[in-house]
């Protein structure tokens, strides 16, 4: 006689204490996706998380993969793709359900590639981007996530004034007027150095969204809040262009959040005040052997009104709150 199995997962634990978060992590997967109206496979990574109660010993952790492979499975066999985010919600609803949790939380991230076209010379190259999406379910309804991380080149601008400094003293010297001074400036970008640049932004949807956020529109506004873009194939023609757009937008790390957050008010305006927003950016420094980072997220409403007052906003609402804010 063969005793039935006892489900250990839900039986109490020793400790009646909730915990917050348990899943999966790292889930790899091919995943269709649905970007700039075309669909494609991509390699994607995936966490899965769910809330446990107090008097459950355990998540069955067999059911986060089996709704994974099902909704995977939908998106590769069927007639329509999901995009990341909606992709995310899909199965943060099934985990929820499948796991009896009050919270589900599902984070992807796929690599894809774009095609464009090198500044002169026009020859295209192929170009790969992250595509971030994330989403929440909970009783009260399904938060989405949609974010991108794009690379890209800073030129410093305080190392680029000291340049330009002592290059003022050096034709000054020589005899050249102020006004021709000036206009030598103008006429050629002064050197400063350089860092590569890793731009990520998110956007939040709460509940009641349905607006739908083009990944496209996301990298051009990070790719544009830094100093030039940058190409994997480029001409002679191209590298020359690309240093001197560069030099001619000098930008600290500090202005490309700026930008990224002001791209998105000036580019989504019809997004609620309860939309969050998350800029981040760092720079892979040359002359020095550390990195350096800026960050701003926050509610768009609360973004909105400090671009528009300029005053300074005492708390600003995390990912993690905004998520946490899914009850």
């Amino acid at each position: 006689m063969t005793l039935p199995f006892e489900d250990v997962q839900s039986t109490v634990p020793s400790l009646s204490l909730s915990l917050s978060r348990v899943g999966v992590t790292n889930v790899e997967k091919v995943i269709r996706i649905r970007a700039n109206g075309s669909e494609q496979l991509f390699s994607a990574r995936l966490d899965c998380f769910v809330d446990l109660g107090p008097r459950q010993k355990g998540a069955h952790m067999s059911r986060f993969e089996e709704v994974v492979n099902d909704a995977i499975g939908e998106v590769v066999l069927g007639e329509s793709a999901f995009r990341a985010e909606t992709l995310a919600a899909h199965i943060a609803e099934q985990v929820r359900d499948r796991q009896g949790a009050r919270r589900a939380e599902v984070h992807i991230e796929a690599r894809y590639p774009e095609h464009k076209s090198a500044p002169v010379s026009g020859i295209k190259t192929q170009e790969i981007y992250s595509l971030l999406g994330a989403a929440v379910a909970s009783e009260a309804g399904t938060r989405r996530l949609i974010g991108v991380r794009a690379q890209g080149m800073t030129a410093c601008p305080c190392a680029q004034i000291l340049v330009q400094a002592r290059s003022h003293e050096r034709l000054v010297e020589d005899g050249f007027s102020e006004d021709e001074i000036r206009r030598i400036f103008e006429a050629v970008p002064v050197a400063t150095h350089n860092q590569r640049g890793l731009g990520t932004l998110h956007i939040g949807c709460p509940e009641d969204c349905q607006t739908d956020i083009d990944a496209t529109e996301l990298v051009q506004i990070v790719e544009d809040s830094m100093s030039s873009e940058i190409y994997e194939l480029m001409k002679r023609t191209d590298e020359g262009a690309v240093v001197e757009k560069a030099h001619r937008r000098p930008r600290f790390v500090e202005d490309c959040v700026r930008e990224m957050i002001k791209g998105v008010v000036d580019r989504f305006g019809d997004l609620s005040d309860r939309h969050f927003v998350s800029a981040r950016q760092e720079n892979l420094e040359t002359i020095h052997q550390h990195n350096v980072q800026a960050e701003r997220f926050g509610l768009l409403g609360g973004i909105r009104s400090e671009i528009a007052t300029g005053d300074h906003s005492a708390h600003h609402v995390s990912l993690r709150e905004w998520l946490d804010g899914a009850h």
